[in-house]
C-alpha cells in the first residue's frame, strides 16, 4: 500500500455524511454533529424544560433559571439552591438506505445558588455541556488514481463545556439586571480509518482541537403587576461575539498504533456570534404563561467549505399550572403541570437546506415538603429532512431535574 496516496487521501478527503454508503452506528449518535463545533444545546435543564426550555423572565424564585442571569435576584434570603439534571434520549434516524436508531444517558447540568443581600443580590455558580458531539460512519473510498475499494470509518467524540459564574441584582423595586461570566472549553476530535482490503492492515488519521475562551451575557428583568393577581414580566439577554481560541493537531497511525505522521498544527480561531433574546411571563401564581424568542447573528462568520453557516432563531413557549397549597401561614407550590413546544432553525445548513428542529414538551414537578423537588420533562421532536440526501431526526428526550432547598443562618430555638 502506497502510504503518501493513504495519507494524501485522509489529510484532503471531505466526508459526505450523508452518502449512500454512510451508516450511523453507536450511541445517540446525531450525526449532524459532525459539523463545526457540534450540536449546540438549546435546551434548559432547570425546571423551564417542561416548557419547552422557555422562562427568559421568569425569577430564580424555588429554582435557578440560567436563561436569564438577572433572575438571581430573586433567589428568596437566606436560601441555598442546588440542582442537577440527567436526560435519557432516544433517536431514529430515516435517509438513504438509513433507517436505525441509537440512544444515550448523559449528564446535563449541576448549579447552586444563593442570596448574597437579602432581597436585591443573588447568585449562581454552574456546570453544563455548551456542544457535543458523537457519531460513527461507515463508508467506501479509493485512492486517488486507482479504482482499488477501502473501507472507511469516521467517528467524532468531544464538545465544548460551559463553567459559569452568574449574579442578578434587582436595581429598583421592578428592574433587575444581571451578568452571566462564562468560561468555555473542551475538545473536538474526529478519527478516520481506512482497511485496506488486501493487506488487511489498517491506518488511522486522528484530528482533534481544543477550544477555550471567555464568554459574557447581560440580562435584565422586568416585574409589572396588573390588574387582580395577575403580574407581568418581561425580561431581555444579550450575549457577547466570542472568538475561540482552537489548538488544533494531527496524528496518522498503522494498525499497530505506530505513529507515521504527527504535528501540532497553526493554531486558529471559531467565532462564536452574539445573540440577543427577549420573552415574557404572564402569571397569577396559578396560571403562568411564557414565550421567548432568541436569535443568534452566524452570517458572515467562519468560513466552512462544505457547508455554511446561517443565522438562527429559536421559538419556545408553553403553559405551567401549580397547585398550590397551605404551608404554615402562607402557600407553597404544589405539584406542577406543563406543557410547552419550540421551534428552531439550527446555525447549519447544508447543501441549501436549513435544519429545522421542531418539538413538544410536557413535564410534572413534584414537591417534598420545602426541601425537595423532583422534575420530571418529555420531549418529543423531529429534526431534519430527509430530501437532498439528508438524515431526518426523530427523537424523544426524557429528563429528570432535582432541585434541593435549605435555609442558611437561621437560629433554632431551644426548649
Amino acid at each position: 500500500m502506497n502510504i503518501k496516496k493513504i495519507i494524501s487521501v485522509s489529510a484532503g478527503s471531505v466526508l459526505l455524511l450523508f452518502s449512500k454508503q454512510a451508516i450511523a452506528q453507536h450511541g445517540q449518535n446525531s450525526l449532524y454533529s459532525a459539523f463545526a463545533i457540534g450540536d449546540l444545546d438549546e435546551h434548559d435543564y432547570s425546571r423551564n424544560f417542561g416548557l419547552g426550555s422557555a422562562g427568559m423572565a421568569r425569577k430564580s424564585v424555588g429554582f435557578l433559571n440560567e436563561l436569564n442571569p438577572a433572575s438571581y435576584s430573586g433567589i428568596p434570603t437566606q436560601n441555598f439552591i442546588l440542582e442537577g439534571a440527567l436526560n435519557f434520549k432516544l433517536v431514529g434516524y430515516k435517509g438513504n438506505e438509513i433507517n436505525q436508531t441509537g440512544g444515550d444517558f448523559a449528564f446535563r447540568r449541576v448549579a447552586l445558588g444563593f442570596n448574597i443581600m437579602p432581597g436585591r443580590w443573588g447568585a449562581s455558580i454552574g456546570f453544563q455541556p455548551y456542544s457535543s458531539i458523537d457519531y460513527k460512519l461507515l463508508e467506501t473510498k479509493y485512492i486517488t488514481g486507482t479504482s482499488t475499494p477501502l473501507n472507511a470509518s469516521v467517528e467524532g467524540s468531544g464538545g465544548l463545556n460551559r463553567v459559569y459564574f452568574s449574579n442578578g441584582v434587582r436595581v429598583t423595586k421592578n428592574l433587575s439586571l444581571g451578568l452571566s461570566s462564562a468560561f468555555l472549553f473542551g475538545p473536538i476530535n474526529s478519527k478516520e480509518t481506512f482497511e485496506d482490503n488486501i493487506t488487511n492492515g489498517s491506518i488511522y488519521t486522528q484530528r482533534s482541537a481544543y477550544g477555550f475562551n471567555a464568554n459574557f451575557t447581560l440580562g435584565a428583568q422586568y416585574h409589572a403587576p396588573l390588574a387582580g393577581k395577575w403580574a407581568l414580566d418581561l425580561g431581555a439577554t444579550y450575549r457577547f461575539k466570542t472568538s475561540l481560541h482552537m489548538k488544533p493537531k494531527i496524528n496518522i497511525n498503522n494498525s499497530s498504533d505506530e505513529s507515521l505522521f504527527e504535528d501540532d498544527l497553526a493554531n486558529t480561531n471559531f467565532n462564536l456570534p452574539e445573540a440577543y433574546g427577549g420573552g415574557f411571563s404572564l402569571t397569577n401564581n396559578r396560571l403562568t404563561i411564557v414565550g421567548d424568542y432568541r436569535h443568534e447573528a452566524w452570517d458572515g462568520l467562519n468560513k466552512p467549505t462544505t457547508y455554511q453557516l446561517k443565522n438562527s432563531d429559536r421559538i419556545a413557549g408553553g403553559i405551567e399550572y401549580s397547585l398550590s397549597k397551605a404551608y404554615y401561614n402562607g402557600q407553597l407550590e404544589g405539584k406542577l403541570l406543563q406543557l410547552g413546544a419550540s421551534h428552531n432553525k439550527s446555525y447549519l445548513n447544508i447543501d441549501g437546506k436549513s435544519i429545522m428542529d421542531n418539538a413538544v414538551t410536557v413535564g410534572i414537578s413534584i414537591p417534598q415538603g420545602y426541601v425537595l423537588r423532583y422534575s420530571l420533562g418529555l420531549e418529543i421532536g423531529r429534526r431534519g429532512t430527509m430530501s437532498s440526501g439528508l438524515v431526518q431526526e426523530t427523537y424523544v428526550n426524557a429528563v429528570f431535574h432535582l432541585t434541593f432547598r435549605d435555609i442558611w443562618f437561621v437560629k433554632r430555638k431551644e426548649y
